[in-house]
């Protein structure tokens, strides 16, 4: 996570700090400590920055990087931004919109239709999924949670841990598929992951499973090497 984010309430000047909760500005940095931030449909902005508080960039808005700690990030629906961070909150993508990158800790990851990420998207603890026709160019990560695909396309692998994965039907992952090894506790879900691969669904690369894991391939799919589990075939 992008080390500016701690360190930003004591970086910022009095004159960004505003009383109204909530700010609206163009061609401009947009930068609070306490609040959240909207900026409204079609409006061209500089980066949009808060610690706590959530941000809501409406519809066909351009901003570079949208970053906060406390809080959640939606993103209308064919707007074009830069990257995409938060701490404590979920990422949402509304359809047609453009990213360079998404990354939080705590928190899900919603893509949806036809949203396009250039890099990576990555979440620590959160569900993520991607609707029909996404693509993120990069990797697709997290540690806790499921991941599911609707007829989308991954360029640069999918990891996790703990949670199931389901690759839906007609979509498409280049670079294969890891789940990692869990160091179980007294506390830890010993809950097999289940692993789906749907009918004309394509996983180019090997699917390296560390921890046992309960794998369904559809006879219609197309998958690359398999190691560390047995596919039953559907």
């Amino acid at each position: 996570m992008n080390n500016k984010l701690v360190t930003l309430a004591p970086l910022i000047g009095l004159s960004f700090l505003l009383t109204s909760p909530l700010l609206l500005a163009d061609s401009e940095n947009i930068s609070k400590v306490n609040g959240s931030i909207r900026v409204d449909s079609g409006r061209q902005v500089g980066s949009v920055e808060t610690v706590n508080g959530s941000i809501r960039l409406e519809d066909s808005v351009q901003a570079r990087n949208v970053e906060t700690v406390s809080g959640s990030i939606d993103i209308g629906s064919n707007a074009s931004v830069g990257s995409v961070e938060t701490v404590n909150g979920d990422i949402k993508l509304a359809s047609n919109s453009k990213a360079d990158s998404l990354e939080t800790v705590n928190g899900g990851l919603r893509i949806q239709d036809q949203v396009q990420i250039r890099g990576n998207a990555t979440s620590v603890n959160g569900d993520i999924k991607l609707g029909k026709g996404a693509q993120v160019g990069g990797a697709l990560e997290n540690v806790n949670g499921d991941i599911e695909l609707d007829s989308a396309r991954v360029g640069r692998g999918i990891t996790t841990t703990n949670g199931d994965i389901d690759i839906g039907a007609g979509s498409q992952v280049d670079g294969g598929i890891v789940v990692e090894k869990t160091s179980y506790s007294f506390f830890s879900n010993k809950r097999k992951p289940k692993v789906t691969i749907g009918p004309d669904a394509v996983v180019n690369g090997t699917l390296h499973f560390k921890r046992e894991v309960e794998l369904h391939v559809s006879e219609r799919a197309k998958v690359g090497k398999i190691v560390g589990a047995t596919a039953i075939r559907e």
